[in-house]
């Protein structure tokens, strides 16, 4: 149990955001735009913790000419408020390319520039952010048997130190996958790492990539070293017969509307797997149909001149790598025939996608007061609160890992901006005037740097 300061001794804040990706970012204005707002007399006190040093969302795939998949209308904010001056169109007014981008025809802006947008507004909130703050442990505060708060412990360039909260918001984001038995190294990337570590190569001459798997991050990366290494053959590879186009028609698109967490929340358990084996292909393993035409030009083109660097090996899967003498031996197994090629390759990038991250080791000795399903999942409430016993006050909200319980758009940016809306909804309205008095003062007091 925590053996901090008792109740009044130290600051306490109403919520605290464990990560800053786009969907705390979403949480942060949201709390911002509430604290201005009418009847903030008694404002939220907030604070997210990050630990990279600054906001950083996908760097590491922040392609020149790749673009957004979802609209530019599905921001952090104007499916909630769409007079924010948080909007996207608010962001380029701002930066003077408003007629521009109209001009432009387009929805789906560069991902470049939709992180730019991130990043305009996390300097906003900035006053609500940590950055280079790592949660190690959080620990459950009590008083008369009852979970009122967490100690929140942080590790940082000067040292520890911890935050008290009642409301912790866990948005931790993704964790990157690899084939079984591969782990990464300075041969084997994930694709989230393309470009942090492309650059090594340079004044190098690689001859051979491998890049595995079979949706859009997988597409994007062969695209991308087939054109930026002219001499080197690039080898996709994955088990179906082709890259499958993701299905963004209208109607399939309403499985990311905000209506659509409320269907499948109260939908049994057989209809919510029936739903996601549905509507799978609007978001995982699939390619925009723009960049599958690309590539079928690409190597057509190849066949043409006789000069083939983009292989695609389909109906194929990854058996095993193994690395020797700065390079790495890749075992592909043709699924039809079982015939087993192995590739010299120069680099293996994973592009196999990720998992999400279990919250439960996080909350630590916290954890036990909160409830799991037969699976070992979080047990999650419509509000996105994992259910807690009954001597539980304090509260802990997902933003990610609730697919199980909300469906498809649980952590996707579709949805970011309406379900923080949610979450902020359900932490002002279980606000009571029953604490203490002197923690009461403690939160309208906030606590300094």
């Amino acid at each position: 149990m925590s053996q901090a300061a008792p109740y009044g001794a130290t600051p306490v804040y109403d919520l605290l955001g464990i990560g800053f990706g786009p969907s705390n970012l979403a949480l942060a204005v949201a709390v911002h735009e509430h604290n201005g707002g009418p009847g903030a007399a008694d404002p939220l006190t907030a604070v997210f913790l990050e630990r990279q040093a600054r906001f950083g969302w996908h760097r590491g795939m922040l392609l020149a000419d790749a673009t957004m998949q979802v609209s530019f209308l599905k921001d952090l904010v104007t499916l909630r408020n769409p007079t924010s001056e948080f909007s996207f169109l608010c962001y380029l007014q701002d930066h003077g390319r408003l007629i521009d981008f109209v001009n432009h025809k387009s929805f789906f802006p560069l991902r470049v520039e939709f992180h730019d947008y991130l990043e305009w507004a996390a300097a906003k909130v900035g006053d609500l952010v940590r950055y280079g703050q790592e949660v190690t442990r959080v620990v459950p505060v009590l008083r008369d048997g009852v979970v009122e708060a967490f100690d929140v412990l942080v590790r940082h360039s000067d040292g520890v130190s911890s935050y008290r909260a009642r409301n912790l918001v866990i948005a931790t984001g993704l964790l990157a996958q690899t084939p079984a038995g591969v782990e990464v190294s300075d041969q084997i990337w994930h694709s989230r790492d393309l470009l942090t570590n492309v650059d090594r190569l340079d004044g190098t001459d690689p001859s051979r990539f491998v890049v595995v798997g079979a949706g859009q991050s997988a597409a994007e990366v062969t695209a991308f070293l087939h054109e930026r290494f002219p001499t080197a053959e690039v080898c996709g590879v994955f088990s179906r017969y082709g890259y499958s186009p993701a299905d963004d028609s209208a109607f399939a698109n309403r499985i990311f509307d905000p209506a659509a967490v409320d269907d499948y929340f109260t939908a049994p358990s057989e209809v919510k797997t029936m739903l996601m084996n549905y509507h799978r292909n609007t978001n995982y393993a699939v390619v925009d149909a723009d960049l599958i035409e690309e590539l079928y030009r690409r190597s057509y083109q190849e066949k043409v001149t006789g000069v083939q660097r983009l292989r695609l090996l389909n109906m194929s899967r990854l058996t095993g790598a193994r690395e020797r003498d700065g390079r790495v031996a890749v075992t592909v197994e043709t699924l039809t025939t079982g015939e087993v090629t192995v590739l010299d390759a120069d680099v293996l990038i994973c592009a196999t996608g990720y998992q999400p991250v279990d919250p439960f080791p996080l909350l630590d000795d916290a954890a036990r007061y909160y409830h799991r399903d037969e699976f070992g999942r979080a047990v999650v409430q419509r509000d996105y609160r994992i259910r807690a016993d009954a001597s539980v006050l304090a509260n802990v909200y997902l933003q990610g890992g609730t697919e199980h319980s909300h469906g498809i758009s649980a952590s996707l940016l579709s949805n970011a901006a309406v379900r923080a809306g949610e979450i902020l909804g359900s932490i002002v309205g279980r606000r009571t005037d029953d604490r203490p008095m002197a923690t009461r003062v403690a939160v309208t007091a906030g606590v300094p740097d």
